[in-house]
């Protein structure tokens, strides 16, 4: 049954009312469905509008190529046809009725008859509420707005049945709880625990993109705990369940998963731009090489000795099999194996770190060094005031330090004082692996010494050339 009661409350975007007339000036329904409606509810910012018709997809297509800038039909086959209304992005969907083969994802596409049969085959009820437009009727057959109202993610079929047919789904029930700040009701709970081996059927990069989801939402710790409980962690992120129950050296009354997710919302609370996803993800993973590395000495002790360099190893391979874009595997993993570095930071004064030291930090990090100073400030959860106070003294301290060295010198761009060519040229040699081991051993005298005069430098070369054998030829130089 619909509930008409509420459709007036709801504020629809005026375009949504505009797209309405077009199509029953052709004859056909047009619904404003799904997130939009959810968001509306909420009054949130409404986006990215979706819309569902009884119009099949080719009366779509040429209704939205008389109105829209543009029209794209990638989604064709699913009976999605999208265009640029009024500057607006819009997908209107042909009702839909599917059947799935509960074998893969992809669902047996079958276009509806009704607006209901249309809401059934969706996620959650909070997402199956739609409302006409132009006219405003609100339609809500399976109690969406009850379940916004008591802040509630629900399936409405049958959530064995719902997860059946896309397990997908259960992932999507650990982000919406972190987006929207629901919880699951306990019969799709129980559900998710137990179909969570179902995820299997689901390819890398939906797994991926929707983890991203998650990541990016105001609370991925929700979302993460219930991907957790549930099992869920354990088919596509199982470092994040073993991280249960590992203590953590630094603090033994807390276990390195609940450190893992408090350093997380640690650097989220120090994001300036918006959601950093590399950043969270390093948070998130960057103790996952400590149950590999867990060590217990004989008087009780616990250590974790190169956790951050098996850790970096371990999110390399875990985000290449989600299919992450190569340039965020090397982010995270560099972020996770220099995660521990700056604790040798001469504890309290600069004597432990030389120059060198400072250089070598800063180049390693290259592009990703704010994002390293946030994740080695959230690293730290102990809850021993003074020395967290002195940690962040510390770390102040060393950021001051760098910006005075950048200030003498470009650290973000440390290079030697003779590029290629002055090599060549000065030893007579051709392009090849010594004009590389040259250029190698300068940078190191770069770092080590900082910016040297071209004379030096070129001395400096000479020396090194004379101890491996290189001699430069006559005409050199």
């Amino acid at each position: 049954m619909s509930d008409n009661s509420s459709g007036k409350e709801i504020t629809v975007p005026p375009i949504a009312d505009e797209l309405g007339r077009v199509f029953a000036g052709e004859g056909y329904e047009l619904h404003l469905v799904g997130g939009p409606v959810r968001d509306a509810v909420l009054r949130r910012r409404v986006s990215d509008l979706d819309f569902t018709t009884d119009a099949r997809p080719e009366a779509t297509e040429a209704i939205l190529r008389g109105c829209c800038q543009t029209v794209w039909t990638t989604g064709a086959d699913f009976g999605t046809i999208g265009g640029l209304f009024r500057g607006e992005q819009v997908e209107v969907t042909t009702f839909r009725a599917d059947a799935y083969d509960r074998v893969g994802r992809n669902p047996i596409v079958r276009y509806g008859d009704s607006l209901e049969d249309d809401l059934q085959r969706r996620d959650f009820t909070v997402n199956a509420m739609a409302v006409s437009v132009p006219g405003h009727e609100f339609c809500d057959p399976f109690g969406g707005l009850g379940d916004i109202a008591r802040r509630t993610i629900r399936t409405p079929a049958a959530p064995e049945s719902s997860f059946a047919d896309d397990p997908l789904r259960m992932l999507r029930a650990a982000r919406f709880a972190a987006q929207l700040g629901f919880a699951v009701e306990p019969a799709t709970l129980d559900a998710m625990r137990r179909m969570a081996p179902e995820l299997s059927r689901i390819t890398a990069e939906r797994i991926r993109d929707e983890f991203v989801k998650l990541m990016l939402a105001p609370d991925p710790v929700v979302g993460l705990r219930l991907l957790v409980d549930t099992g869920l962690a354990a088919q596509f992120l199982p470092e994040l369940p073993d991280l249960r129950m590992e203590i953590d050296e630094h603090a033994q009354h807390k276990d390195v998963y609940e450190h893992s997710l408090q350093v997380l919302r640690n650097a989220i609370a120090l994001e300036t731009d918006g959601p950093d996803l590399l950043l969270r993800i390093a948070a998130l993973l960057h103790d996952i090489g400590k149950p590999e590395t867990k060590e217990v000495a004989a008087g009780g002790g616990v250590s974790f000795h190169h956790h951050d360099v098996a850790g970096a190893r371990l999110a390399r391979r875990r985000m290449r099999e989600l299919k992450f874009p190569k340039a965020d595997v090397q982010a995270v993993s560099l972020l996770i194996s220099l995660h521990l570095r700056f604790y040798g930071y001469g504890e309290g004064d600069e004597a432990g770190w030389t120059d060198s030291a400072v250089r070598r930090y800063v180049t390693d990090a290259g592009e990703q060094l704010d994002r390293l100073h946030v994740l080695v400030r959230s690293d730290c959860t102990t809850r021993n005031r003074r020395k967290a106070e002195r940690l962040a003294r510390d770390y102040d301290a060393f950021e001051e330090r760098i910006a005075r060295l950048r200030a003498a010198e470009d650290l973000r761009a440390v290079r030697p004082d003779l590029d290629g060519n002055a090599i060549m040229t000065l030893l007579g040699l051709p392009p090849g692996p010594e004009v590389g081991r040259a250029w190698a051993h300068l940078k190191e005298l770069r770092l080590e010494r900082g910016p040297l005069p071209r004379e030096e430098a070129e001395a400096e070369l000479l020396r090194w050339a004379a101890t491996e054998g290189i001699a430069p030829r006559p005409d050199a130089g």
